[in-house]
């Protein structure tokens, strides 16, 4: 079993077939989306598939360590000219083809007019392990 993440971007990514902003969306639209994406979860759940899985606010900063005694240096939020992560999964699969195929039906999710998304997931798996270095 290897652990994969999918991520959802709603910027950043190639475009959607079906892309219309969720915050155009009616409120049955996003409901039906958010049951889509609870009964993929739950699903999984049942054969053992599913690890976790998150919405993220679209408010991002960048931090990085400035040097001793410093604060730290932040860039943003500036969410308009950033790719945009809106949430996450993580699934444990037999294979990087199961996840493909996984990653296929999350993409299927309804959007705008309850027609699905086809929105690009990133598909990433964890390492088991941390890398060797050798000088």
């Amino acid at each position: 079993m290897a652990k994969y993440l999918l991520l959802k971007h709603y910027r950043g990514a190639p475009a959607a077939a079906n892309d219309v902003p969720m915050d155009q969306w009616t409120p049955e639209e996003i409901s039906a989306h958010v049951k889509y994406m609870e009964d993929f979860a739950s699903r999984l759940e049942e054969t053992g598939e599913f690890v976790d899985a998150r919405a993220l606010s679209p408010e991002g900063t960048f931090v990085r360590y400035d040097g001793e005694g410093r604060p730290p240096v932040t860039d943003g939020p500036f969410a308009e000219t950033k790719d945009l992560i809106a949430g996450w999964m993580v699934i444990d699969v037999d294979s990087y083809e199961r996840a493909l195929d996984l990653a296929a039906e999350l993409s299927a999710a309804p959007g705008a007019g309850g027609k699905p998304i086809h929105e690009w997931l990133e598909v990433r798996r964890f390492l088991t392990e941390p890398p060797t270095i050798t000088e």
